[in-house]
């Protein structure tokens, strides 16, 4: 595994994360369907015995299942891993997800991920996406993550899906540690203006989605369906044309991963981890395969004439 330092000021972490999404498990909005505990958790130790060290979780996933699974999955080992969880998404009895930045809710969410995270700080406390419903402004978001890193039940800060502007006010309070956006092969629009911003500004990259939810994985097919309760099935990228589109660009993408002896996934993530700016690619996993399968992509260095051919393929 290799390492990479998180921005100007954060920790070191592998350049390859495991991604928590899907282990929260059915019964919620955007769930990826039903989940085993027990695989989960089999999942996070055989990522730690292969030296990954970033570990990303949300309260919203599973609707605080992830998080409480990833607790018990690291247990006594949680001081070795850098661990990430986000705030920003609340839900009520009846599972209504809303967005809140306010400030004492994100002491609220703080306190709650915590608990059921099993320990008594966040190494990486992060804003899940902009506050489009009570329109709280991102300094007063960030005015409440400074407060819990001088309270030391954060260590450091980042936003996840934030745009440059958004950065730039959530800057006039405090640096920003990281950015979480999606960043993959067939999602490439943060290349042209956020990854600069933030290699200027010192800010780290945490990607995710880097196989594009599963299209980029190898396995899908112009007669690949999903369940009614995976939120796949209600994705224009993964149902009708635009995922025969995707399925033939997958296609012809793996022609340059067999090049380079490597599967389509690997060659995903090495794409991402090219760019100077990503500091690491977060990998969703459900099983322990789909952590130990993608770990060879730390070690390749694509060339620039297959950048361009990747590039060239997924522009079209």
């Amino acid at each position: 595994m290799k390492y990479r330092k998180l921005g100007k000021n954060g920790p070191e972490i592998s350049v390859i994360g495991f991604g928590s999404w899907a282990i929260g498990g059915s019964g919620w909005a955007s769930s990826w369907g039903s989940q085993d505990d027990e695989l989960s958790v089999e999942s996070v130790r055989a990522a730690l015995d292969q030296g990954v060290t970033f570990y990303d979780t949300a309260a919203v996933y599973g609707l605080g299942h992830s998080e409480e699974v990833i607790g018990r999955a690291l247990g006594s080992d949680r001081h070795k891993v850098v661990l990430a969880t986000k705030c920003g998404l609340v839900w009520d009895e009846d599972k209504n997800v809303t967005r809140n930045g306010t400030y004492d809710s994100i002491l609220r969410e703080a306190e709650a991920s915590l608990k059921r995270l099993g320990t008594d700080y966040i190494d990486l406390y992060q804003m899940h996406w902009p506050d489009t419903m009570t329109n709280a402004p991102a300094e007063e978001t960030m005015r409440a993550m400074d407060k819990l890193v001088q309270d030391g039940k954060v260590r450091y800060v980042g936003v996840s899906n934030y745009d440059v502007p958004l950065l730039e006010k959530s800057l006039t309070v405090r640096h920003v540690d990281s950015l979480q956006p999606p960043y993959s092969i067939l999602r490439p629009a943060v290349e042209e203006k956020l990854l600069p911003f933030c290699q200027e500004k010192g800010i780290g990259v945490v990607s995710y989605s880097p196989l594009t939810s599963g299209l980029l994985s190898g396995n899908y097919t112009y007669d690949t369906t999903f369940d009614e309760g995976d939120w796949r099935s209600r994705s224009a990228a993964h149902t009708g044309e635009g995922l025969r589109k995707n399925v033939d660009k997958a296609n012809r993408l793996k022609a340059i991963a067999e090049r380079y002896d490597i599967t389509l996934p690997q060659l995903a993530v090495a794409y991402v981890l090219a760019h100077p700016a990503l500091t690491s690619a977060i990998v969703g996993v459900r099983k322990p395969s789909h952590i130990l399968n993608i770990l060879p992509a730390a070690e390749v260095a694509l060339d620039e004439a297959a950048l361009q051919e990747i590039r060239a393929i997924a522009a079209e």
